[in-house]
């Protein structure tokens, strides 16, 4: 899965989302609404990490969806 894809279907993504990552509020994930950087940047500000650091979850969290 790219991130086009979850752009593509954010409402179904956002449960998929918070079951990742569980700080994540609804209102956190309005503010995203399907931009990467966004997500990212909430990461880091929930969970303390890096831009990296988050960068390398998101991309994890997308190939979890590979067939």
């Amino acid at each position: 899965m790219n991130w086009d894809e979850v752009k593509g279907d954010w409402k179904q993504m956002t449960g998929k989302l918070k079951s990742q990552w569980a700080k994540l509020t609804d209102d956190d994930l309005a503010f995203v609404n399907g931009k990467r950087e966004e997500l990212a940047g909430k990461l880091q500000k929930h969970y303390g990490q890096t831009k990296e650091e988050a960068e390398k979850q998101i991309d994890n969290f997308l190939h979890t969806f590979k067939a």
